[in-house]
């Protein structure tokens, strides 16, 4: 439960048609078996005390009580599951029959949960047994095996509200509920339930799982919310048809574990209510709280860490689906090109000036250049690829940036900037044997410069180069290359940016332009500022500042979610097991915490570029943050960890 997690099950017992003892036996060992998985959801399917498919059998009135009498047991033996239970049943009241899902925590039922939608078409006829729920929560009584009588709610509309964690705030749908057209799920979110549960009896047919599956996704999405549901499987009557047992849980439009058909089995997975919470913060058009009729009742679970079964992708920037990675990539590369190619059509300029380093931004800027220029229709020749040499330029770097604009068909301008910098040391006083900021941020600035003077003297833009990682660490020269006249990378992390050059080299179909661009990606990540040592790269950046990799799973868990640190840090440790101690996260943790606050100033004025994911820096679009902001409380929580 701590940071949001909680385990939850879907449990498809086998059972017997109208054997309600035998079903009973089940659903307990069901319950203890989950429990002992570490779930506190627990959901069953749909009649699961009796089966679905009695048929006329339910008109029976020994089966009703037998039903009764099991109903009242499972309720006693849940007094030793830490978790709240829904169990599919059915319900006598006022005469007539309802298919039903009982909410149970600690031995007590907490409330009673009608289906509403009642199939009658094809191989389904409920209303032939079955009285259609009620949205109007009314009481109701129940008697207990002891023979005490309690009073429940019972309607459509109620919630169950976790006292330990009050954003697990649940809510229960009953199979068909799902497929109508306006289910109860919807007003049950906009009440304020963060997991739906749904106790279904579904049987198979050819295709019907992907329709299933597609539909608890999609659900899940439109509500910002975690779905379980539970689906009969064998056991049941195969007169007519066959139960497969599809379990599914599902997190906001991603499927997190779903089970495997014909086989009756506990299907558990980790939901995280507190990144459901904060996604609807975020969502404003998520629609009002809707009280109206709605009784919330509380539970309670004990305050135990749950143990994750699952965790991040280390790179969530970079598209994880291998069967639809090449369409990802080209989707990326085209948002940035036509951003550019918008800018170019606006201003009527026809030229675009780069500077080219051989470094893995500079690559990406080109390409994403050329793309634009073929889409508008003009000569590639209109790129002016400028590489300007100095005290840390490697021959390694300076060939791959000569070798990709002459492949690509730009043009390409070499421009020596040591006596420039050199005479500019001299202005200003500085030794040049004096390897500071200063020697560095002189040569980035004078770069700009000429790049910036050049794009006068041909009319054309001048096009950034830096990525989101550096503008997120504020790893950019203030006024050097922080500055352009449209940034293409602004959006792209760096570990997306490394991901889109070796799509384009596995797929340009240019060997040599592949060769050179899979050398860039074997180049260390350098800004080139200092000497080289032994004509190899001496200054690497991420030596300086920590792994990309890292800085970026921190990046997206802070601003896509607004996680903790203490939260992020945790998934961190599943997410990078092997490759990086504890120790080596938790520092780097504090590097981009202190850098991500103290460098918001240089955000606040960048220049403009694309989104091109969920997550940007731009202080026009999604960081709305001020300059001054305090690192404090952050820093406070990272303090207090320990690897």
């Amino acid at each position: 439960m701590q940071h949001g997690f909680i385990k939850a099950a879907a449990i498809t017992p086998k059972v017997r048609v109208a054997d309600v003892d035998y079903n009973k036996e089940q659903i307990i060992q069901g319950m203890y078996d989950a429990s002992a998985a570490g779930a506190k959801i627990l959901v069953f399917p749909e009649l699961a005390v009796t089966g679905y498919t009695c048929g006329d059998l339910f008109l029976q009135r020994r089966l009703l009580d037998k039903a009764q009498e099991a109903l009242a047991e499972i309720v006693d033996a849940s007094n030793n599951v830490d978790g709240i239970i829904f169990l599919g049943t059915l319900w006598v009241e006022n005469g007539k029959l309802y298919n039903v899902m009982v909410a149970m925590n600690r031995g007590e039922i907490l409330g009673v949960i009608p289906k509403i939608s009642l199939p009658n078409y094809a191989e389904f006829y409920e209303k032939r047994y079955f009285e259609q729920g009620n949205r109007k929560v009314m009481d109701v009584k129940f008697t207990g095996r002891e023979g005490h009588v309690h009073r429940i709610p019972f309607g459509t509309d109620l919630l169950f509200q976790c006292e330990e964690m009050k954003e697990l705030v649940l809510a229960a749908e009953i199979c068909e509920d799902v497929w109508a057209p306006n289910p109860p799920s919807v007003r049950h979110a906009l009440a304020g339930a963060t997991v739906i549960v749904n106790a279904s009896a579904s049987d198979e047919a050819a295709g019907k799982d992907t329709y299933r599956s597609r539909l608890v996704i999609g659900q899940s999405a439109r509500l910002i919310c975690g779905y379980v549901y539970a689906s009969a499987g064998e056991g049941e009557s195969s007169t007519d048809l066959v139960f497969g047992g599809h379990n599914l849980i599902a997190e906001n439009g991603t499927m997190l574990t779903q089970s495997t058909r014909f086989q009756n089995e506990i299907t558990c997975g980790d939901l995280d209510v507190g990144k459901l919470t904060g996604e609807r913060r975020r969502n404003m058009s998520f629609g009002p709280m809707e009280n109206d009729g709605y009784e919330r009742i509380g539970f309670t679970l004990y305050e135990t860490e749950t143990k994750l079964e699952r965790y991040p992708s280390e790179a969530p920037f970079v598209p994880g689906d291998k069967a639809d990675w090449q369409q990802r990539c080209e989707e990326i590369l085209s948002i940035q090109a036509s951003g550019l190619k918008k800018r170019l059509e606006h201003t009527g300029i026809k030229n675009a000036v780069i500077g080219i380093s051989g470094g893995l931004d500079s690559t990406l800027a080109l390409l994403v250049m050329v793309k634009a220029f073929d889409w508008l229709g003009l000569p590639r020749s209109g790129i002016h690829a400028v590489t300007m040499p100095c005290f840390g330029t490697t021959d390694r770097t300076y060939r791959n940036a000569c070798v990709m604009t002459e492949t690509v068909g730009a043009a390409l301008r070499e421009i020596p900037i040591q006596d420039s910098v050199r005479r500019h040391f001299k202005d200003i006083g500085h030794d040049e044997s004096i390897h500071d900021v200063t020697y560095e941020n002189a040569q980035a600035r004078e770069r700009t410069q000429v790049l910036m003077d050049i794009a006068n003297q041909i009319n054309a833009l001048v096009v950034g180069t830096g990525d989101m990682s550096e503008l997120a660490l504020g790893w950019t020269t203030y006024n050097g290359d922080h500055m352009s006249m449209y940034g293409v990378n602004a959006g792209v992390p760096k570990t997306l940016v490394r991901h889109l050059v070796r799509y384009y080299a596995e797929t340009c179909g240019d060997e040599k332009l592949s060769g050179a661009l899979f050398d860039v990606l074997d180049t260390p990540v350098s800004p080139e500022l200092l000497p080289p040592e032994s004509g190899e790269i001496s200054q690497r950046t991420e030596e300086l500042v920590g792994p990309y990799e890292l800085h970026d799973y921190f990046l997206y868990y802070m601003l896509r979610y607004g996680f903790e640190p203490a939260k992020i840090y945790r998934l961190a440790k599943g997410s990078f097991e092997g490759a990086y101690e504890p120790g080596v996260i938790l520092r780097w943790m504090k590097t981009f915490y202190a850098r991500f606050f103290s460098q918001q100033f240089k955000r606040s004025c960048l220049p403009d570029g694309p989104k091109v994911g969920s997550v940007a820096v731009s202080p026009r679009g999604d960081l709305r943050m001020p300059s001054d902001a305090c690192s404090r409380i952050w820093l406070e929580q990272l303090e207090e960890l320990t690897p």
